[in-house]
């Protein structure tokens, strides 16, 4: 049988035992030690486990001193290195190159010179097989856990032990390809189904009448099935795999809609009960007018805007022109933190570099003292142990396309994990929730810096805490105003949301989560995040953004007649396929609009931030009055969220009249 081809690496894990001998299985000649790994190669998932050597190579250990935290500048330590690192540890006396050493990796058999002839002997144990031949898996999850492969061919292989855990790992990633069903003969044996449309089906089966797992998983833990089961919805809602001796079972989308919208209490958007509830009739916001963005802010723009001793000049204005094009890639590893909140603005270039040693320092104190724990400890700390398996799992599947993250023992990966088991220390209220390790990988990625991406995260997690929160009360609040915004932009649309179940807006949960990152490309994700990050042109713009792709959806949404089904799979096959400059584009022109409206209600004032015009009818200057809608849609209001209104004029200086408009510059 010819080895594995390489391919994408899903799934790896070591301490994987066969017991060789079962009469003899406490003898450790009878345990044979090895890795199983699951890669993809061209559309084929390939399932394979392999032997591993006893002994380990000092010189694997991967290690980085304090000073270069930096992905790229890891490197292999000289064994002398390792050893007075590991007397280190042991003396609790370590310095921080202590706390960033790795792991160690085991070398797979090779048929090379020089290996012992017990080792031909092990070999006879390795195997591999396509998943597409993959008939059955036994499982015992009692004692140590144990899986059993038999293929299509009625071959069974040696059960594989994980005394180490990780079983419901290699499942959860074989799900994601293929259906495993439970046998209804044998409770222990899973039944693979290698149906063709098996990956966007998985989510369909959440809907099964007697559990309506979706509902159940949702109340559970709402961010897992928002993140998984959401973004693999299809056609097939409902009656896939249960044919039509079922069909008298199904529950109307109504009754899913109203099980969903219990599974978030509190969030009856559509109730005038609901405190704080103001009806919003049909107002005339008037038209929308044309706005257009400029290039991202370039290395010379942004020194420009810097003095002789660092401090950063004309925030404001900066502010405005990195909403209106985001900044050139260079520029963001020195700005994020600025944008973020690490760095104060008005800080000098020698207080910034005493406020990173002293955060550097702080850093990885906390990250010692979960590197410090040993295994007997963690066995007695079950929320440390959780929070460890989360993280090792999400870490494994974050932006694995992306080659900084991309490869099993890529260094991204190790920081990823690091960075967010030392957040753990610094929140213990919060901890890790799936979703998290998303917002930091854009962050460590731009940051290139262990130190540096585990404070910006922290500044980002103050803006999205609340997502995280086990009431939801931050989710439950955005969902609420964003149906706000939708009744005053376009009441006809929201009322066919309703009409079709959907009021609820629950297909917008992922989006303001994790802050649209699964919604558009990489790239796409830092330009929008700095955009946002600016507090510019209003607050909550996010929330415009969520109604600029629902408005460019809902004509579509509406013609095509689309129910409760048809609407949650349209929006989430909208991933991937947004353009961030148009999205942007229209979402400040929407904000403009709503601005320029002279009866807002006050509910969603206070959302945006901004004074009704029949509140405050001088607020509006005559300039403004005379200015054509196409003259003005170049102009945007730069009121930062939470501050008094400072105007000033192009250049951020300050002036007297008292509506604060710019007149963007064209790169």
């Amino acid at each position: 049988m010819a080895a594995p081809a390489a391919g994408k690496v899903l799934y790896e894990q070591e301490g994987i035992f066969i017991h060789s001998d079962s009469e003899r299985n406490e003898d450790q000649d009878s345990l044979i030690s090895g890795f199983l790994r699951v890669t993809e190669k061209e559309g084929e998932l390939i399932v394979e486990y392999k032997p591993m050597e006893d002994a380990v190579d000092p010189s694997n250990i991967l290690c980085a001193g304090k000073d270069s935290s930096s992905v790229v500048e890891w490197t292999q330590c000289p064994k002398e290195r390792m050893q007075k690192n590991v007397e280190n540890q042991l003396s609790y006396e370590a310095e921080w190159d202590m706390v960033n050493t790795i792991s160690f990796k085991k070398k797979p058999y090779t048929n090379g010179e020089g290996v012992l002839s017990h080792v031909h002997e092990r070999n006879k144990w390795a195997f591999f097989f396509n998943v597409g031949d993959l008939k059955t898996i036994k499982i015992k999850k009692e004692g140590w856990p144990y899986l059993v492969f038999c293929l299509k061919d009625e071959t069974s292989l040696p059960a594989l032990h994980f005394h180490q855990g990780g079983s419901e790992l290699f499942l959860d990633c074989l799900k994601k390809h293929v259906l495993l069903d439970e046998s209804p003969f044998d409770q222990t044996v899973l039944i693979v189904n290698n149906h063709s449309k098996a990956l966007s089906q998985s989510f369909e089966n959440l809907f099964d009448d007697t559990t309506f797992g979706l509902v159940q998983k949702f109340k559970k833990d709402p961010y897992t099935t928002t993140l998984g089961g959401f973004s693999k919805v299809t056609n097939y809602l409902f009656d896939a795999f249960r044919g039509q001796d079922a069909e008298h079972l199904q529950r109307p989308a109504s009754e899913v809609a109203d099980l969903l919208s219990e599974a978030i209490p509190g969030l009856e958007i559509n109730h005038q009960e609901e405190p704080g509830f103001e009806v919003i009739t049909r107002i005339d916001l008037g038209s929308r007018p044309e706005v257009e963005r400029r290039e991202p802010v370039s290395i010379e723009e942004w020194t420009g805007k810097v003095d002789s001793e660092g401090r950063i000049q004309n925030v404001l204005h900066l502010k405005l022109i990195i909403f209106k094009g985001g900044l050139c890639h260079v520029v963001r590893k020195e700005a994020w933190k600025f944008l973020l909140g690490y760095f104060p603005w008005n800080s000098t270039r020698d207080e910034r570099k005493n406020l990173q040693k002293r955060k550097t320092d702080e850093y990885f104190r906390m990250k010692l003292q979960w590197k410090s724990i040993s295994e007997e400890q963690e066995k007695r700390n079950s929320r440390l142990r959780d929070y460890r398996s989360l993280i090792e799992k999400d870490v494994n599947r974050t932006d694995r396309t992306n080659t900084f993250y991309e490869g099993p023992d890529n260094p991204g990966l190790i920081l990823l994990h690091d960075i967010l088991m030392t957040y753990c220390m610094y929140d213990f209220d919060l901890g890790y929730v799936q979703g998290m390790s998303d917002l930091l990988s854009p962050i460590l990625y731009v940051m290139e810096n262990e130190v540096d991406a585990f404070w910006c995260f922290v500044s980002f997690m103050e803006q999205m805490h609340q997502n995280f929160e086990e009431q939801m009360q931050g989710m439950k609040t955005q969902l609420i105003q964003l149906s706000t915004l939708l009744r005053l932009l376009d009441i006809t649309f929201w009322n066919y949301l309703e009409s079709q179940d959907s009021g609820y807006l629950y297909f917008c949960f992922r989006w303001l989560l994790i802050c649209f990152k699964r919604e558009f490309s990489f790239q796409d994700v830092l330009r929008l995040w700095e955009v946002m990050w600016t507090g510019l042109p209003c607050q909550n713009f996010h929330l415009l953004v969520c109604c600029a792709i629902l408005d460019s959806e809902k004509q579509k949404i509406m013609d095509e007649h689309y129910g409760f089904n048809e609407i949650l799979k349209h929006i989430n096959e909208l991933s991937m396929k947004l353009d961030v400059e148009e999205v942007l584009q229209k979402a400040e022109a929407i904000c403009l609009q709503i601005k320029n409206c002279k009866d807002l209600p006050s509910a969603v004032c206070e959302i945006l931030g901004v004074k009704s015009e029949a509140l405050n009818p001088a607020a509006e200057s005559s300039e403004q009055k005379t200015l054509p809608v196409k003259q003005t849609s170049k102009m945007m209001h730069a009121v930062e969220p939470n501050q008094s209104s400072v105007p000033l004029d192009r250049d951020g200086q300050s002036r007297e009249p008292a509506q604060v408009v710019f007149s963007l510059p064209h790169a």
